[in-house]
């Protein structure tokens, strides 16, 4: 790993200079309005800002008429917080405050991001595969496969190529390739298929390769590689570094980026997940949240148990700290750690807390560990792993195996991009005042 030491002192002043900009944002509010009435507004935008959170909360956990009501909510809280700031002829007040908060929040993610950890896992330089062996799925990502041409061009670069028509085994595939001869094992496709496949390479100690043809290809986003051009990622057959990376454990089942449960899991476990995922989740979310299908998980990291936990998320390697849902980046993959966000909403106000930000809930519990377990009061539960609905044996015992996985990438990539932090103005305080 590299270390990068942080220039102290311009982290503790980009703290500063994020508290100036955010008071001097609430003293123009005060002058331009006079002290009695500007506190009046100061405290209408708090409140129109807590109102759009507790509506979206209620849009996420009621259907029908309580759903839309609650969108309604979300949109005029804002809007009537501006209508009020006109009406007092204090429009550019609303744009020169949106402006400081825009600079103060630049500031704090940019401390806070200084004093994060950087670096990329070393690259190993290693002779190029003999025998590489594709496997691509035609109808991931919409049809990128062949879309993109890359069952030719990876041929035209040396690699045996296998198109699944949708009845094969990857397991078996993968297996038979290795037994065969085949030093070097990639995908196009998924991030679930990616993980079958990660698994089998890792077993067999060959390299592993993604192709991000995949619809989200989050594995590949927090490898560096292209996303938007797939054809990119077979540079790696002919021009490749090897790095090394962990994988996680679910029971028995390997996972690439992360195992949920509760919510998430039950969404996933949907035969109409897959044609229709946005629909679908808020079709099922009412139900998994508050209804009689919510979860009341048992946590166990470390040896303190959580408890009544509606969805959990166990991600090979932490998260970056604005993310709730494995949506965004993992800035490292080989920490040799298990992320684990943990979800436990009882009221309106957890709720609002949660939508605004994790560090800002006691809604969300947020830790890292090497092994984690999760059970109910149920003999199995349903899991997500890697987006593929399982169901298992409870305790679910899920661990890290650091640096299991070699993975074969191109020299020239994009790269992973700095994650974005969760502004902490707690911590942000103790850069300020060190």
């Amino acid at each position: 790993m590299t270390d990068v030491t942080v220039p102290q002192g311009r982290q503790r002043w980009l703290a500063r200079l994020a508290f100036v900009t955010a008071g001097t944002a609430v003293v123009v509010v005060l002058v331009a309005a006079g002290v009695r009435a500007g506190i009046g507004l100061v405290l209408v935008g708090a409140a129109g800002t807590v109102i759009a959170l507790v509506g979206a909360w209620w849009f996420l956990a009621h259907r029908g008429l309580v759903r839309w009501l609650a969108g309604m909510l979300v949109l005029l809280a804002p809007l009537t917080v501006v209508v009020l700031y006109v009406q007092a002829r204090l429009a550019w007040v609303v744009i020169v405050c949106a402006l400081l908060w825009v600079i103060a929040l630049a500031c704090a993610r940019r401390a806070l991001a200084l004093g994060g950890e950087s670096g990329r896992p070393a690259e190993l330089e290693v002779p190029p595969p003999r025998r590489p062996y594709l496997i691509m799925n035609p109808r991931s990502g919409g049809g990128k496969v062949g879309r993109f041409g890359l069952p030719e061009l990876a041929r035209v670069r040396g690699a045996e190529v296998c198109v699944l028509d949708g009845s094969q085994d990857v397991a078996v595939i993968a297996r038979r390739a290795v037994d065969e001869g085949a030093d070097l094992l990639g995908v196009a496709g998924g991030d679930g298929t990616q993980a079958i496949v990660a698994g089998i390479a890792a077993e067999h100690g060959v390299p592993f390769m993604v192709i991000s043809a995949g619809t989200r290809n989050h594995f590949a986003l927090d490898l560096g590689l292209d996303r938007d051009d797939p054809r990119r990622c077979l540079d790696a057959l002919t021009d490749g570094v090897e790095v090394r990376v962990d994988l996680g454990m679910a029971g028995n089942r390997v996972f690439v980026n992360n195992a949920s449960f509760g919510a998430y899991a039950e969404v996933v476990r949907s035969p109409a997940y897959r044609d229709g995922k946005t629909r679908t989740t808020l079709n099922l979310l009412p139900g998994l949240l508050i209804g009689p299908r919510a979860a009341a998980l048992r946590v166990r990291v470390g040896g303190a148990w959580l408890t009544g936990a509606q969805a959990v998320l166990i991600s090979n390697n932490p998260y970056g700290s604005g993310d709730l849902a494995g949506l965004g980046r993992r800035p490292r993959l080989d920490c040799g750690a298990l992320g684990v966000l943990a979800v436990t909403v009882r009221n309106a106000a957890e709720a609002a807390g949660l939508v605004r930000g994790r560090r800002r809930s006691s809604a969300m519990y947020v830790a890292t560990a090497t092994e984690v377990v999760v059970t109910a009061g149920t003999p199995s539960l349903p899991v997500g792993v890697d987006g593929e609905a399982v169901t298992m044996p409870t305790p679910v015992r899920c661990a890290v195996r650091p640096g299991a996985l070699r993975v074969r990438v191109p020299r020239h990539r994009p790269g992973v991009q700095p994650h974005r932090p969760e502004v902490d103005w707690a911590r942000l305080r103790g850069l300020a005042l060190s």
